[in-house]
């Protein structure tokens, strides 16, 4: 009888997170903060010394979000700085690459992204239009990236990811750090916002 392929990843912090049956009780937010400091976005395809990372790409869309909703509830703050979590197990596909992979893929990140929600006190799925917000706040930042580290100019960057609203990008700039600084940042992040929360 053939063994089936092991779906399980261990983590740092010793949990067995199964990719295709995960559970909130498996998921940590130091293992997500070390995996996504060290996932880079672009394909690693930046400006700089060091790659600019899924971490860095989640703090600042959850700066942008809260600039979008000032008065939003926290828990959607925190939704906005999870919105890639998931990645910190299967990487970032760039969009071209999702499309060829197709379903697949959003079926595993949409249950890993349920149990991350479950994990932290969030609903499994987030209402339509909180996500509207958060993906706009994500297509600002995919504009200040390209722009700043990624060689578009900004004519071919608002092509792909829109015109963004300057007065929500106003004084923020792409930041390039170590990945034991980001993923320090992420989890102090993730912190403040649990604490924020009723």
């Amino acid at each position: 009888m053939a063994q089936q392929p092991r779906a399980w990843q261990r983590m740092l912090s010793g949990r067995r997170l199964d990719l295709l049956d995960p559970t909130p009780v498996d998921i940590e937010i130091e293992d997500i903060a070390h995996g996504l400091a060290f996932v880079a976005r672009w394909n690693g395809q930046t400006h700089g010394d060091f790659a600019y990372s899924v971490a860095e790409h989640s703090l600042l869309v959850e700066t942008l979000f809260g600039r979008i909703a000032p008065n939003t509830a926290m828990k959607w703050r925190l939704a906005a700085l999870l919105h890639d979590a998931p990645e910190y197990v299967i990487g970032d596909m760039i969009s071209p690459v999702k499309a060829a992979v197709g379903p697949s893929y959003g079926e595993l990140d949409d249950r890993l992204m349920a149990a991350i929600h479950i994990r932290f006190g969030l609903p499994a799925a987030i209402p339509a239009a909180v996500k509207k917000q958060i993906k706009k706040a994500d297509k600002i930042s995919a504009w200040m990236e390209a722009v700043q580290i990624a060689g578009f100019s900004e004519s071919e960057a608002s092509k792909f990811f829109g015109k963004p609203d300057r007065d929500v990008m106003e004084g923020l700039s792409i930041v390039l750090r170590t990945p034991v600084e980001t993923r320090n940042a992420f989890t102090a992040r993730h912190h403040e916002l649990l604490k924020a929360m009723p």
